[in-house]
């Protein structure tokens, strides 16, 4: 079984990655510049972070002639976030069971 929610936690691991992320899930498409105009770091800057959300597989990328737009692809948060389900599940029933052995 390959690690596939590894590499999202690793783009998200970054503040600035995850306020991408947000400004991306508020519209369709989004371009660097469009981007930059919100965050307090430059062009370059947000079009690296980009590169990284896009090889954890949070962002895809379309040319349309000389942009390119972003947009977030939820897939790959969908496999971390069942991953965090999974672990969860297993510590709530770790928990369930410390209680019932040592009731308050």
């Amino acid at each position: 079984m390959t690690d596939q929610a590894g590499p999202v936690f690793s783009a998200l691991s970054d503040p600035t990655r995850r306020t991408v992320v947000e400004a991306l899930a508020t519209r369709e498409t989004a371009t660097a510049t469009e981007l930059a105009s919100e965050l307090p770091v430059t062009r370059q800057a947000v079009s690296k972070h980009l590169t990284a959300l896009g090889s954890a597989g949070l962002v895809a990328a379309e040319r349309r002639g000389r942009e390119t737009h972003y947009r977030l692809t939820p897939e790959a948060l969908s496999q971390a976030l069942s991953w965090m389900e999974q672990v969860g599940s297993q510590w709530e029933k770790r928990l369930a069971a410390l209680r019932r052995r040592f009731p308050e």
